[in-house]
């Protein structure tokens, strides 16, 4: 099982529940620079004060241009592209974290602790930053860091900074358009109600208007839409 099945099986499976941290905000327009989701309106409910206090959050930026292409590459490694569907980087993980950043935070000095942890390692292993790595050096450092019962004590700060941001990026992953199709989740969907079953309405004295069953309850015309222009009261 590769890394990608893994990830969906943990969410489906529900062993990942932890990780769906919190809702997404979904505009259906592609982002494509940190920057352009402040021009976006928001299209889910929210009181005035709200609106408002998700307003002022999405008019600031709490992440830099480097801190934020860190970000994205860690995404990728996390999730890559496996040619049916995209690497977290392209449906707004970045967006998604700089959001909830501000909007919890208790994020905010853990990652950007985190990501400065990332540089000096990087810096002194290969004497470059994290994004100037080849993708094979990279990886050197994230396996160190990917598996917490097998980090070394030096490396445990670390270690506790990529479980936080790979719960970030699955978070905002699979509840992202392109990760809710990947799972194949459809969400709740009506089934057939065909009343109130005989032997019930028996057990407790009740029965239905024969009028009303003769009119209302008709399995054949579940998919019509009533009109009762036909109705007799």
């Amino acid at each position: 099982m590769d890394r990608r099945e893994s990830l969906k099986t943990l969410i489906i499976g529900g062993a990942g529940s932890g990780l769906l941290m919190s809702c997404r905000l979904e505009n259906g327009e592609e982002v494509k620079e940190l920057t352009d989701i402040k021009e976006n309106k928001l299209d889910y409910g929210r009181t005035e004060p709200e609106a408002e206090r998700d307003g002022k959050l999405l008019s600031e930026d709490f992440y830099s241009e480097e801190e934020m292409a860190t970000i994205l590459v860690l995404a990728d490694i996390i999730i890559p592209g496996d040619g049916e569907y995209p690497a977290a980087s392209k449906t707004g993980v970045g967006e998604f974290i700089e959001f909830i950043t501000k909007d919890l935070p208790e994020h905010k000095i853990p990652m950007r602790g985190g990501l400065r942890w990332l540089k000096t390692e990087s810096n002194k292993r290969f004497n470059q930053n994290f994004t100037d790595l080849s993708k094979e050096n990279q990886l050197a450092i994230v396996d160190d860091i990917a598996y917490p019962s097998e980090v070394k004590p030096e490396l445990s700060q670390g270690a506790v900074f990529f479980n936080r941001i790979r719960n970030l990026v699955t978070t905002g992953y699979f509840t992202s358009k392109e990760g809710i199709e990947y799972l194949g989740y459809v969400g709740n969907k009506p089934n057939v109600w065909d009343g109130v079953p005989q032997d019930v309405l028996d057990k407790h004295g009740l029965a239905y208007d024969e009028k009303m069953l003769k009119q209302s309850i008709k399995p054949e015309e579940r998919n019509d839409i009533e009109t009762w222009e036909n109705y007799e009261v």
